[in-house]
Formats: structure tokens, C-alpha cells, sequence
């Protein structure tokens, strides 16, 4: 079993920046690809950034150029830094894993943290 343990949403106003990490914890597993999912309110859920364990990002649409995903291996933590924020990024930030766990792909969500943009 792998936790997600996420940090650093809040209220901000527009064209500023937050920055969330989300840290994994657990025995016997191996990060493959971790990263941030959101869902507004009335929506469905949006990839909004994703990174494997060596490197290679993938962001959705509506982030691309304001957002930057990272990672730190040796924590297995991840970073988003959210710069430029608009109201339309208020939503509920869910981080994101896949990992190598007793011989097979698991996927593992956090409790999501609240990101809110005033306008």
C-alpha cells in the first residue's frame, strides 16, 4: 500500500503562484510515474501534469507554459509550481501515482487539496 500525502493548496489571488508537493510513502514499491490530476466543480477530471521516474513530463493543455512539474526520487516527492494562476484553475489538486508493487502496476491517489484563484 503506498499514502499520498499532499501539501500547499490554499487561496491566492489571480496571477499569482502556489506551489503543491505531494509525497509517497509506503513499503516495497517503485515510483514510476507520478503527478497531479484536478476537477473543478460540475467538471471532470483533468490531467494537469504528469512525470516519470527519469525525467520525461507531460502537461495538459490548459497549464502548458504556467506550470511546472518536478520530482525528487530520493523523497519520492512531487512538485508542482503553479505560476500565473487564473480563476479557471480553482479546483480540487489529486496527486498521482503508478508504481512496481508485488509484481504488478498499481495506482494511488492522495486526498486532494484545494486549490482556490480569486479573480
Amino acid at each position: 500500500q503506498v499514502q499520498l500525502v499532499e501539501s500547499g493548496g490554499g487561496l491566492v489571488q489571480s496571477g499569482r503562484s502556489l506551489r503543491l508537493s505531494c509525497v509517497a510513502s509506503g513499503s516495497s514499491f517503485s515510483v514510476i510515474r507520478m503527478g497531479w490530476y484536478r476537477q473543478a466543480p460540475g467538471k471532470e477530471r483533468e490531467l494537469v501534469a504528469t512525470i516519470t521516474s527519469n525525467g520525461v513530463t507531460n502537461y495538459g493543455d490548459s497549464v502548458k507554459g504556467r506550470f511546472t512539474i518536478s520530482r525528487d526520487n530520493a523523497r519520492k516527492t512531487v512538485y508542482l509550481q503553479m505560476n500565473s494562476l487564473k480563476a479557471e484553475d480553482t479546483a480540487v489538486y489529486s496527486c498521482y501515482c503508478n508504481v512496481f508493487s508485488s509484481l504488478a502496476l498499481r495506482d494511488f491517489w492522495g486526498q486532494g487539496t484545494q486549490v482556490t484563484v480569486s479573480s
